[in-house]
């Protein structure tokens, strides 16, 4: 045996001392392993050793090392949980992959559709679907996601213990649970400027991103982020990554949008030329506060990033309330929360609340080519397909081209949300006595009216002297002047509340309520549509259950007693300010989306009779929109002659959903109408969590609500001390 160095010994004497003394620490694997089987999140461990989350991190991935006194610390911990969680021998019959090594029965799998052994074409799921601005295709797996840590949870939002998601978990009552394994990390994460990208469900992930363009490249290519497709149909959620203030300053980006008007960062911003010269290119909306960046589609690899910049109002407070100044792992926790319940954001609640549409009703589907046997996109029944759709002239608006062009001088629909104030000169010297003004509001009426609604689904056709049919969508040209209803009502038939003049158009549920009343009615003109069906189905049922849900995360469940209601609703915001923001965007989302079925022109330059973008999609269908706030308005008007008819009450004003009340008491419970076994009577307005009941909306003095009324305002506009309604019924 030859002489070794006397140096090599040295070493040897060394590395053995170090061993000795405990400052060689187990493997980067073995940490995270012990860490992982005691259940510790990082935040934990980090907060008993006095550093960051990162540094976890980094010594878990073995890219640095604590010293001095945090390195005992830190030893001590994990010899102790070593004692504690003894590894455990490789099992028998398994490889070094993980995989057994016999060829045993696998794991349960789910069933797969039967397939011919010779395949000639692509399965119905592999076929495309008709593509817009952005690729449609589906995206292929991701490489392996970077490593996650647990993101530090404030004791207020924490429901119970949380711990590393390298393994299977039970998850925090109510968190996003990522189901799909080609997005292990959920739809979404928001990026600080030290690159932690705080996820769904608090994990953490690396980015080691400092441009735009890295950071687009490592969410589609490591992040594990998107969101499986709502319909078999449709199209996966592009990842979504939320910068804050701090991050998107990092990225070279300004804190403010200088064009406050456009909402875009200025042409040759040097984020701009980074990102051209990347070869990726931004939708016509330019780089805004929602930008796009995408590359033409690669087979089924889509490559789309949703960028969300909360310094630019990304999120706008009205939608939700306090969420931009929020802590990054609460601001992921709502759109988390969101994305799972609603869908992933991809702009405003209203621009979300119409991709929700679309995305629950894809336009195509595979159809099988009968010549050639090749699948193809086809038209998928019972959406609005690929193409807009020009309305009827009284369905549109003077500056639609098909409108302007026509010389259309025959009246328009007109079927808006109530804004209504009874005369005072119809109020009662005993109403005048009654000491309060009471505001109910209906919960999210415009998506109680979406339930079961069958919609046009074709071309408008015209009809002259056609016998009315209330099952048959579209619009009326009829005279409703004759029809008397009680002065101290509004009118059903018009937003403001006043009795019809002579013919106007009308959308079927305003018409079949006039029958419905005990009129005749003799249409002159109609534009009807043959295909008809309930478009808005999934999307109802969708926000509905989101709705409810949240309300009874919030503590407001539907086996409440009345009492119980008011009083949990009273203090449902304080319960958990992340879940109330995420509720007050569900509203917001119903609200929006349906407002955005007939947007208007915008901008100085427009021009009457030229196209505007809004108009040239698909989901631009303002005769939806007439249908659904024609059902809600005679929803409310059904509820208000009820109320007259049981309890001999007629409200004071009327504000899309709210209404207010004259009242002996501060309460609902002291007018609405009961029966004598204390349940409440059917048909007039009652209590509860679910859309199309009611909820306390403010309360007043009576003379505080007469003043107003004298002044020629709307009580119900300022029954809670502001606007009633976010956005007047839309």
């Amino acid at each position: 045996m030859t002489n070794q160095p006397p140096q090599l010994f040295n070493a040897i004497d060394s590395l053995l001392a170090a061993v000795d003394d405990g400052t060689v620490l187990p493997a980067p694997a073995e940490r995270v392993r012990l860490r992982e089987a005691a259940g510790l999140t990082s935040a934990a461990v980090a907060q008993a050793l006095g550093v960051r989350v990162p540094s976890i991190t980094a010594w878990e991935a073995g890219r640095a090392e604590p010293r001095g006194e945090r390195l005992e610390a830190y030893r001590r911990l994990l010899e102790g949980l070593g004692h504690r969680y003894p590894a455990l021998a490789t099992p028998p019959g398994r490889e070094d992959t993980g995989r057994p090594a016999s060829s045993g029965p696998s794991e349960p799998t789910e069933p797969q559709a039967h397939t011919s052994s010779v395949l000639t074409a692509p399965t119905a799921e592999e076929a495309f679907s008709v593509p817009p601005a952005v690729p449609e295709d589906e995206p292929a797996e991701f490489v392996q996601a970077p490593a996650v840590r647990s993101a530090p949870q404030p004791p207020d939002l924490a429901s119970g213990p949380t711990v590393s998601s390298r393994r299977p978990v039970k998850r925090r009552a109510g968190a996003p649970v990522a189901t799909d394994p080609r997005f292990p990390h959920g739809p979404l994460a928001v990026l600080d400027d030290d690159g932690s990208a705080y996820g769904v469900d608090s994990i953490v992930l690396d980015c080691p991103a400092t441009t735009i363009v890295e950071l687009v490249e490592w969410t589609l290519r490591e992040s594990g982020l998107g969101a499986a497709k709502l319909n078999r149909y449709g199209k996966d959620s592009d990842p979504l990554i939320v910068l804050t203030t701090a991050a998107a300053v990092k990225f070279g980006l300004p804190e403010r949008l200088e064009d406050r008007r456009g909402l875009r960062l200025e042409e040759g911003h040097p984020v701009l030329k980074q990102v051209s010269k990347a070869k990726w290119q931004l939708t016509q909306r330019g780089f805004g506060p929602w930008a796009r960046i995408y590359r033409k589609a690669q087979g089924r690899e889509r490559q789309c990033v949703q960028l969300a910049i909360l310094p630019w109002d990304a999120l706008d407070a009205r939608a939700w309330p306090g969420v931009t100044d929020m802590e990054p792992a609460d601001v992921a926790r709502v759109l988390g929360m969101y994305a799972q319940r609603v869908i992933t954001p991809r702009g405003s609640t209203a621009v979300s609340g119409l991709e929700l549409m679309t995305a629950l009703r894809p336009p195509t589907r595979p159809v099988q080519d009968k010549e050639t046997g090749n699948w193809v996109s086809g038209y998928n029944p019972g959406s609005l397909g690929t193409e807009p759709m020009d309305p009827a002239p009284p369905e549109g608006q003077p500056e639609h081209p098909a409108v302007f062009h026509s010389g259309w001088k025959g009246g328009f629909l007109h079927e808006e949300a109530y804004q209504w104030v009874r005369s005072v000169d119809l109020l009662t010297d005993e109403e005048c006595r009654l000491p309060f003004a009471v505001g109910l509001d209906l919960n999210t009426a415009f998506l109680a009216a979406a339930a079961r609604l069958t919609v046009g689904l074709s071309e408008p056709v015209h009809f002259v002297n056609q016998a009315f049919n209330p099952k048959i969508p579209g619009s009326w040209l009829v005279d409703l002047s004759h029809v008397e209803v009680n002065p101290r009502l509004p009118s059903p038939f018009t937003p403001d509340g006043t009795r019809p003049t002579g013919p106007a158009w009308y959308q079927t549920h305003t018409v079949a309520y006039a029958q419905e009343l005990g009129f005749n009615v003799a249409p002159l003109e109609a534009y009807l549509r043959r295909e008809t069906g309930a478009y808005l189905d999934p999307w109802h049922d969708r926000l509905k259950t989101a709705y409810v849900d949240t309300l009874a995360d919030l503590g407001v469940t539907k086996d409440l007693s009345d009492v119980e209601f008011l009083a949990a609703m009273e203090r449902h915001k304080q319960a958990d300010p992340a879940m109330a923001a995420v509720l007050a965007a569900i509203k917001a989302t119903v609200k929006g989306g349906i407002g955005k079925l007939f947007e208007n022109p915008q901008g100085k330059n427009y021009r009457e009779g030229d196209p505007w973008p809004a108009m040239q999609r698909p989901t631009w269908r303002p005769d939806i929109r007439a249908a659904v706030i024609s059902k809600a308005r005679v929803n409310m008007h059904r509820k208000l002659n009820n109320m007259a008819k049981m309890t001999g009450l007629f409200p004071l004003a009327v504000l899309s959903d709210c209404v207010v009340y004259p009242s002996p008491g501060d309460s609902p419970l002291d007018f609405l109408p009961y029966a004598a076994s204390g349940k409440p009577q059917p048909g007039g307005f009652r209590l509860g969590p679910t859309p199309g009941l009611a909820k306390l909306e403010g309360v007043q003095s009576m003379l505080w609500a007469v003043d107003l009324m004298e002044q020629g305002y709307n009580p119900a506009r300022h029954i809670k001390g502001g606007d009633a309604v976010l956005d007047e019924g839309e």
